[in-house]
């Protein structure tokens, strides 16, 4: 199934996600539809909410859309340890045409679920450790622009009415 992208101000997108208590079939079948929906779209992560989906579940490859080597599916993921800082200019896919330079943690020790229930663990440092930050923080219903300044947050803002705007105009 082809997976539409919820853009901001949608509103599932500033939700705290649920905690998934059980794997289903169907929720496995989500996070495929989930990886082929970053793929076609340019990305290198997707969390369940940018799908309208308000679970606690993340992809992320950072080897994609080219390669598509390293796949990484987490439920439940939680960022148990981190350490250092690192400042890195970031996009999101909920955010078209923004881009925003955010402090994150350079390393993290990340635990989740794989598809199968099994406890994985993962450390990461540079681009996985700052896509693993940026995804787990839409479960948290936290955005780029929840971590920028409020003249660059007003920008955008005045920016997406502008495009909403325009779509009124059009479909009429």
């Amino acid at each position: 199934m082809t997976l539409e992208i919820c853009t901001y101000p949608h509103p599932v997108l500033s939700q705290t996600a649920q905690t998934i208590e059980e794997i289903t079939p169907e929720l496995v079948q989500l996070a495929r539809d989930m990886a082929d929906c970053m793929y076609m779209n340019d990305g290198v992560g997707l969390a369940a909410p940018q799908v309208g989906e308000s679970i606690r579940m993340i992809v992320v490859d950072i080897t994609g859309p080219e390669k598509r080597e390293e796949l990484i599916t987490l439920i439940n993921p939680t960022i148990v340890s981190c350490e250092g800082e690192v400042e890195s200019e970031e996009g999101c896919l909920s955010l078209p045409l923004f881009r925003g330079m955010i402090d994150r943690s350079e390393k993290v020790h990340v635990r989740g679920l794989d598809l199968d229930g099994n406890e994985i663990a993962i450390d990461a440092e540079g681009l996985l450790a700052i896509c693993l930050q940026h995804e787990i923080d839409h479960l948290e219903g936290t955005l780029l622009l929840n971590r920028v300044g409020r003249l660059k947050k007003s920008l955008y803002d005045k920016k997406v009415k502008k495009r909403e705007k325009r779509r009124q105009v059009e479909g009429e």
